[in-house]
């Protein structure tokens, strides 16, 4: 029972997150920098967790490498089509990384994929569809950004499989492969920063433009290092079958949220697709 509220409390983490990341991606901001300030303090809650002697250090810096250039990638990704998406949608398309990683694992792993998860994988198709608005010139603006979303999800799905892989089979350090992913966020986002957001850059100390950069990836930064604690918290006292749906149910959190509080707009289709996204995590679950 306590797991299950370790689960919760990660789902809510992950969802005021992804709100905080459309609050910050509304306006033409450096995502890098934003970035490198997330990882910052996801770094530095991250060593507190270190307990354990690395025994194998490089399968732990390959693997390291590998799941935080997947990482950094998404996520930076994930910022740009929130530019133009909706956080909803943009949340359910990037939670949904469960599809290409079980597809990914049949490749990869040589595991099977079930019936069930077929029709989750189905399902997940049509979610990203129903996403898709009837009005042509709304359809062709929003495809952009889904194609962008989907990339952030492929990566984020990769990252799972690195991390599966290098654990599993290659002996990996799990306490510090994170902890490397923290640092690409850190270098990676200062790199990204100068090499596509030199305007950005150049703007940065003009008015409160650094404030609000600061705030942004201070509140972001705190709430991934919640999201790491109670997913360790959850995974160590539950069941990974149990608890794992529940923590990709945020989506469904960030989509109400996203109502309530920033006005974004409740129509049929998105509404299906939600409950098609609902469908494809107790799926993929199974």
């Amino acid at each position: 029972m306590i797991a299950i509220w370790w689960a919760f409390g990660n789902m809510f983490f992950a969802a005021l997150n992804d709100l905080v990341f459309k609050c910050y991606a509304r306006k033409p901001r450096s995502h890098g920098f934003f970035a490198a300030i997330v990882g910052v303090i996801w770094c530095i809650v991250l060593l507190f967790l270190v307990k354990d002697p690395v025994t194998n250090w490089k399968a732990t810096l390959l693997w390291g490498t590998i799941s935080g250039i997947f990482s950094i990638g998404g996520n930076l990704l994930m910022l740009d089509a929130m530019r133009k998406l909706d956080a909803g949608v943009c949340s359910t398309i990037y939670r949904l990384n469960l599809v290409p990683a079980v597809i990914l694992a049949a490749l990869v792993l040589k595991e099977n994929i079930s019936l069930t998860q077929y029709a989750g994988i189905a399902c997940a198709c049509l979610a990203v569809l129903a996403f898709l608005p009837r009005n042509a010139s709304m359809r062709k603006e929003m495809t952009a950004g889904l194609i962008v979303m989907l990339i952030a999800s492929l990566m984020r799905a990769g990252m799972g499989i690195a991390y599966r892989y290098g654990f599993d089979v290659c002996g990996a350090s799990a306490q510090v492969v994170p902890v490397i992913n923290s640092l690409f966020w850190v270098f990676g986002g200062i790199i990204y920063a100068f090499t596509r957001e030199r305007s950005q850059v150049k703007e940065l100390f003009c008015g409160d433009s650094i404030k609000k950069l600061c705030g942004y990836g201070i509140l972001s930064g705190a709430l991934v290092a919640g999201i790491v604690l109670t997913m360790a918290k959850s995974l160590e006292l539950g069941q990974a079958s149990v608890v794992l749906p529940i923590m990709q149910m945020s989506f469904l959190v960030t989509g109400i949220l996203s109502v309530i509080f920033m006005k974004e707009k409740v129509t049929f289709l998105k509404t299906v697709a939600l409950l098609l996204g609902i469908t494809t995590i107790i799926l993929m679950s199974r």
